[in-house]
């Protein structure tokens, strides 16, 4: 039995705009699944070509980091740096510290030394941050002019993080919401049309075996939580059943339309997940985002290619800038500059 939803809805004379919604979304799913089954099938390619190209120009970088951030600590005691001078080279480290810290690309004795010294300026900056606080708040209890909520303002930081939370929150609570949606749904919609196809409830041995063929499919469905599938299915059965051109309930519609939104949500995540553990490179990322997740996998190669070109240079850069690291007159020469 073959069967097309588009077609289904189409089959009614004058569609409503419900109906009208309904189909669009109908068309927005078939090509999500079209484009996440793109990205499927080109990820073993992609994963294997970004291996190749880019993980040795990214491990030779990150190596050189490394050396910097070692030369830069050493310095300290062994250069008689002044104090604005070995504020600049403490900035410096703490800020490879901390982006070496999360890397995947160092030797676990490398990690384990990024570690300490990420560890060593995290605890120094949230000391001077304490002092800097408490200097704020003594200022302000002694300035009278100054409102009784005035003293909660230079925390700021605290709020910033508290409404990232609270964004990231709603986030995840509309993505759970959604993924609940879609498993209702799911089983409702699998229940019923189990319970209108069930075979041992036919007396016609022509019809039995089809619609034994027609549950097994949905079975199919049901466990590979395919309720695109389902919700197609149904709606051809509700059809062939009604035998009608009235076209979809408002109670019909409704449901269909909150299930098939639920479902395009979660292709839409699947997809930008897939998309983020391939396309790492802010500028492949970019490319993606552009091409609205539209897959030209030789493209993409070509941004890959990009991206090496650019790490590549970037090493040979951060490779001088470590030559002159080494010696106290080219550490003064960088600090003067302003290049450090």
């Amino acid at each position: 039995m073959s069967f097309d939803l588009k077609t289904i809805v189409q089959t009614q004379i004058e569609l409503s705009k419900p109906e009208q919604k309904l189909n669009r979304l109908i068309d927005q799913i078939e090509q999500q699944k079209l484009l996440l089954a793109s990205w499927q099938e080109a990820k073993d390619e992609i994963r294997a070509y970004s291996q190749k190209a880019l993980m040795p120009a990214y491990r030779d970088l990150y190596n050189t980091l490394y050396a910097q951030m070692q030369c830069l600590w050493n310095s300290q005691s062994a250069y008689n740096l002044s104090k604005s001078d070995a504020v600049q080279v403490d900035n410096k480290i703490q800020a490879l510290a901390q982006l070496l810290n999360d890397s995947n690309m160092l030797e676990q004795y490398q990690l384990d030394e990024v570690a300490k010294l990420h560890a060593y300026y995290a605890q120094a900056q949230e000391y001077a941050q304490m002092k800097k606080n408490k200097k704020k708040v003594m200022d302000l209890e002694e300035d009278s002019s100054w409102p009784d909520d005035a003293i909660d303002d230079w925390n700021h930081e605290p709020y910033q993080q508290a409404r990232e939370q609270a964004k990231l929150k709603r986030q995840q609570d509309k993505q759970a919401q959604a993924e609940k949606l879609v498993n209702q749904s799911l089983k409702t919609v699998y229940l019923k049309i189990a319970s209108i196809i069930h075979p041992d409830r036919e007396q016609d041995e022509a019809k039995k075996i089809e619609k034994t063929e027609l549950l097994q499919r949905a079975n199919e469905a049901y466990e590979q939580e395919d309720l695109f599938f389902l919700l197609k299915l149904q709606l051809e059965i509700e059809q062939s059943k009604h035998a009608s051109n009235k076209g979809l309930g408002a109670e019909q519609i409704k449901f269909y339309q909150q299930a098939l939104e639920a479902q395009s949500q979660a292709l839409k995540q699947q997809i930008q997940q897939l998309i983020d553990s391939l396309v790492w490179s802010n500028k492949a990322k970019i490319a993606v985002q552009k091409s609205k997740g539209q897959l030209n996998i030789q493209n993409l190669y070509k941004q890959i290619d990009a991206d090496v070109s650019a790490v590549k240079q970037q090493l040979k850069a951060e490779k001088q800038r470590l030559m002159y690291m080494g010696k106290e007159s080219g550490l003064e020469m960088l600090l003067e500059h302003g290049v450090l």
